[in-house]
């Protein structure tokens, strides 16, 4: 057994116990608080444990796996914490449970799962389990203090190394620096690194992450064969339908994307990312009573989680003007003021609770004060902060308007410069043509602006073809300038790089270049449904401390034996290749 040095002491550790049943509660709050710890926090019902890990951060949480009254489990809760970076890396999450198949096991492991502890057990086993957990992060701290001081290089360097001597966790320092190579766009050397764990040891994750890699660099069809082989081999890993999901949806193929999501999500159906993107998608392809379903599920399981996408209770807005609901319209119009009222950085939250208040006066009959709103968002098209979701949500807006014969002053215009800015892909085409799908013409009109697209890439691309790499730029800049093209404008810095030693005018291109991407985001990775939250973890990803928000913690909380030390750094640990320990 790994011996920390120096000796871990728990007299300072705050500790959390979500357990349904009251005995049992009560004999681990007892049992921890014999081995020192002071300050132990109690749940019986995992959503109000979702709301203390929210909003406070615990050095040890001890979690059943099972509860009764509810549909979702205790890896529910740790799967949807950890994707979404609400567990800082010191927190030590003890599952614990009467089951003892290896599979569970297992899948503890893929969930950056501290330790796994099987009933009955003594106090001593317990003590084990949080002493190792906490050995365990204490040898990687140098590794993320590097990422918590935003020192991603050196921290990607020190898990290389920690791979290559194979010292102590030196699978879990493998899988941490390849997602810091992903998210820092080295994706040649996170998918070498992926394969080398592959050959030392095939795990899921690993070929997960080549999948991933695989995906960054545009290898989507690859990646897709990757998914398949390993959907082959484990049916039940979650994480690997998400990605395959977000290859299918990049590739346009819409359908087979819902398909993979509705297979996560009845995996877990009490994951609220998996049901706000499932629901999402749903809604969008012409899906809505499945997709308003799914939604509303997620808002009663997660309306007051930082997991919750607001963007969904718009989708719910429409549905319910649709189904003529005032009552429920005016309910999501307040749930959405709830959220803009409490949010830190209202001006998203503002905008969409514009659009379901111009809703609410549509079906109020009140139909001067949409036309408004059409009119403003029309005029907004070519700003930097109006981007793919305004676009849709924009677009739905204008289809209530068709369907109820309201005049639009140049609507074709609108549709038009909307395409030309946002039609990048054949996925966001798709995605823009049925948020129109309401007004036929619209979406004709969005597929029609993707092939000038298109086109103007190409026309543009014989110049270099033609020994004229110069004008290639000149013609792609000019056109993004024009219309505001993420593709147009990184297609023209991807020439500059490459023919940089044959251009005279390089300097003024360059420059030019880089007010564009920087005036436009052309270089912000593109928003993915339902995953909205900030810092969010990627499908198959691992949570990182930079992704962690400091527990906020209110005058009356501090009363409570619920009140703990401030976060220090994050990311939830993943066993890597100490697999949590059963007995």
């Amino acid at each position: 057994m790994f011996t920390p040095s120096p000796p871990i002491h728990l007299h300072d550790a705050h500790a959390l116990v979500i357990e349904g049943n009251l005995q049992s509660r009560s004999i681990l709050v007892s049992q921890l608080r014999d081995l020192g710890l002071a300050t132990v926090a109690q749940c019986s019902r995992l959503t109000d444990a979702r709301r203390k890990l929210e909003s406070h951060s615990f050095d040890v949480v001890l979690c059943e796996q099972n509860f009764e009254r509810e549909s979702q489990s205790g890896q529910d809760l740790l799967d949807d914490l950890r994707r979404n970076q609400l567990l800082p890396f010191h927190t030590v999450f003890v599952m614990i449970t009467a089951e003892a198949s290896y599979a569970r096991v297992a899948e503890a492991a893929e969930s950056a799962l501290d330790a796994y502890l099987l009933k009955p057990h003594t106090a001593a086993r317990l003590a084990d389990r949080i002493v190792q957990a906490r050995a365990r992060k204490l040898a990687l701290q140098d590794i993320f203090s590097a990422i918590d001081a935003q020192d991603f290089e050196r921290a990607a360097t020190l898990c290389q190394a920690r791979f290559e001597s194979r010292q102590a966790y030196w699978l879990y320092a493998a899988r941490i620096g390849a997602e810091l190579m992903l998210r820092g766009g080295r994706v040649a050397e996170a998918q070498k690194l992926y394969e080398a764990v592959i050959e030392a040891k095939t795990l899921p994750w690993a070929r997960l992450g080549v999948a991933r890699a695989q995906l960054d660099s545009g290898q989507t069809a690859k990646a897709v064969t990757t998914l398949e082989s390993l959907i082959h081999d484990d049916d039940a890993y979650a994480d690997a339908y998400d990605v395959m999901g977000r290859a299918q949806f990049e590739l346009g193929n819409f359908q087979n994307a819902l398909s993979t999501y509705q297979m996560a999500t009845r995996l877990t159906p009490s994951s609220i990312s998996r049901l706000l993107k499932t629901g999402m998608l749903a809604y969008y392809t012409g899906e809505k009573s499945e997709g308003v379903e799914l939604l509303d599920r997620a808002t009663r399981l997660g309306l007051d989680s930082k997991m919750f996408d607001a963007q969904a209770l718009l989708l719910l807005a429409f549905a319910r003007l649709d189904n003529n609901d005032q009552r429920g319209l005016q309910r999501t119009v307040e749930q959405l003021t709830r959220l803009r009222d409490r949010s830190s950085a209202p001006a998203r939250p503002h905008r969409l609770l514009s659009m379901a208040e111009s809703l609410l006066a549509l079906q109020q009959q009140h139909t001067a004060r949409a036309q408004d709103d059409v009119r403003r968002l029309a005029n907004d098209i070519l700003q930097p902060d109006f981007d793919v979701e305004s676009a849709c949500n924009l677009l739905m807006l204008m289809s209530k308007l068709v369907a109820r014969s309201l005049p639009m002053p140049d609507a074709e215009g609108a549709v038009d410069t909307l395409a030309l800015r946002f039609c990048t892909s054949r996925a966001m085409t798709e995605l823009l043509a049925c948020a129109a799908s309401g007004a036929a013409d619209h979406a004709e009109r969005i597929r029609a602006g993707h092939t000038r697209v298109l086109k103007i890439t190409q026309e543009a691309m014989t110049l270099s073809l033609k020994d004229n790499p110069q004008g290639t730029v000149e013609q792609l800049l000019e056109a993004g300038e024009r219309t505001g093209n993420a593709k147009l404008i990184e297609s023209a810095h991807q020439v500059l790089q490459r023919y940089a030693e044959r251009m005279d005018a390089y300097p003024a291109l360059h420059e030019r270049a880089e007010a564009l991407r920087a005036h436009y985001h052309s270089t912000a990775p593109l928003t993915r449904l339902g995953e909205r939250t900030s810092g969010q973890t990627s499908a198959g990803g691992i949570s990182l401390p930079a992704g962690y928000r400091h527990a906020q913690v209110d005058s009356a909380a501090e009363e409570d034996s619920a009140s703990v030390a401030a976060a220090a750094t994050s990311a939830s640990a993943d066993p890597g290749d100490a697999r949590p320990a059963a007995d």
